[in-house]
């Protein structure tokens, strides 16, 4: 399954067929799947080897994207989160009460980042949909930042996606909405 270009119709219906990606993100490639099927966050978490109840963090190209999982923001919020997309900010963001338990994990808050990366952003436009974006790794060991090693790591069992990794070399600052406290720099 190491494709690395696709159609946006074929990419799409992978990811509603419940497949998992890999793909560049700013610092690092991502794993991801459609956030909507349970089954593929579950299938992620498992191969990370990740705890459920620490929740995931959603990347989109816009805020509508998101919209169905968080509660309303006003427009100029809506400008706030994504102009610190750019600056590769991810906020947690509250939740409405059916964002599934899958995504949030224990938390009443969504990790979610409007990202800026040329790559991840065109993805989620020809997914039409927002995306799991986790690093691509197991839990504790070092993120992979290339095709190979993410060939390496997740077999077939994953659609490795070539592309560029953006300049960061920190994974993206993570940052409470209400009251702005910096959990992760």
């Amino acid at each position: 399954m190491y494709r690395s270009t696709a159609s946006a119709r074929s990419v799409a219906a992978h990811l509603k067929r419940g497949g998992l990606i890999a793909y560049p993100t700013e610092s690092c490639y991502g794993l991801g799947c459609d956030p909507a099927n349970r089954k593929a966050v579950l299938r992620i978490l498992k191969l990370k080897q990740r705890p459920q109840r620490k929740g995931l963090i959603l990347i989109a190209s816009h805020y509508p994207q998101v919209a169905r999982y968080l509660r309303p923001l006003m427009p100029d919020e809506q400008v706030k989160l994504k102009n610190d997309g750019a600056q590769a900010i991810t906020y947690l963001l509250p939740v409405k009460p059916s964002c599934p338990r899958w995504l949030r994990g224990k938390h009443d808050t969504l990790a979610v980042r409007l990202t800026a990366h040329s790559f991840a952003k065109s993805l989620c436009r020809r997914a039409n949909s927002a995306l799991v974006s986790t690093s691509a790794n197991r839990s504790g060991q070092r993120p992979a930042k290339t095709y190979a090693e993410c060939q390496r790591l997740f077999g077939n069992s994953v659609w490795v996606m070539r592309g560029r990794v953006g300049k960061r070399k920190q994974p993206s600052t993570i940052r409470a909405w209400v009251g702005g406290k910096i959990i992760r720099n």
